[in-house]
């Protein structure tokens, strides 16, 4: 399927995320198992480079280049909400994360169903899920990727499209980083580099959001 994001979705623009302090303040965080990344050292050029790919916020809007293209991803659209119906009972929550996911996936140049497989280990779809470690969100990134290529603001990672952004960029990085090798990548992204318990779980989380189209 040939997909391109809008013109509006590669303008670099702020984070956007003024009222998540409003937003937080209406839930309670609970508690996520899952590991966390841990810090290292960025060269100047790679801080940049990940700042830059952050900043873009723009809405997750897809354009497609053909009408078949665009059923496609209706179709995806359309079973996913299904499968996630159990997690998420609202339509217009489910849609909107959904077409988030979708969006931010393709972008860092990620599968769907690997980011819905990771999101289900990482958080269980949790929007304000806090590890022991600190991560947070659905995606559970830790806090000083702010610092590093944020803006500071560590409740930002409570903000859905934030997190999802941050945690593909991040694990688009961490790829780059391994080349390509995917079970390493997602052993950096946990904190556990090398350890097949947490890449086996993202693997067989993954499974049940496949979608091969009929």
């Amino acid at each position: 399927m040939s997909v391109r994001l809008s013109r509006h979705g590669r303008a670099r623009r702020g984070l956007g995320v003024a009222a998540i302090g409003a937003l937080v303040g209406l839930a309670i965080p609970r508690r996520a198992d899952a590991g966390a990344q841990v810090e290292e050292p960025l060269a100047d050029a790679v801080r940049g480079a990940l700042a830059a790919a952050i900043a873009n916020s723009a809405p997750p809007k897809p354009a497609f280049d053909s009408t078949d293209s665009r059923l496609a991803y209706l179709r995806w659209l359309g079973e996913m909400s299904n499968r996630l119906k159990k997690r998420k009972a609202d339509h217009v929550t489910r849609v909107e994360f959904l077409e988030t996911v979708w969006y931010e996936s393709k972008r860092a140049g990620l599968e769907p169903a690997l980011v819905l497989g990771l999101i289900q280990v990482e958080s269980g779809f949790r929007k304000y899920a806090i590890s022991s470690a600190g991560a947070r969100g659905y995606m559970q990134v830790m806090p000083f990727w702010t610092r590093l290529i944020g803006g500071g603001d560590v409740l930002a990672l409570f903000h859905m499209q934030t997190n999802l952004r941050f945690g593909c960029v991040i694990l688009r990085h961490y790829l780059d980083i391994e080349r390509g090798d995917l079970f390493m990548a997602l052993g950096r992204y946990n904190g556990s580099r090398g350890k097949p318990e947490y890449p086996n779980l993202v693997f067989g989380a993954r499974k049940a959001w496949d979608y091969q189209p009929g």
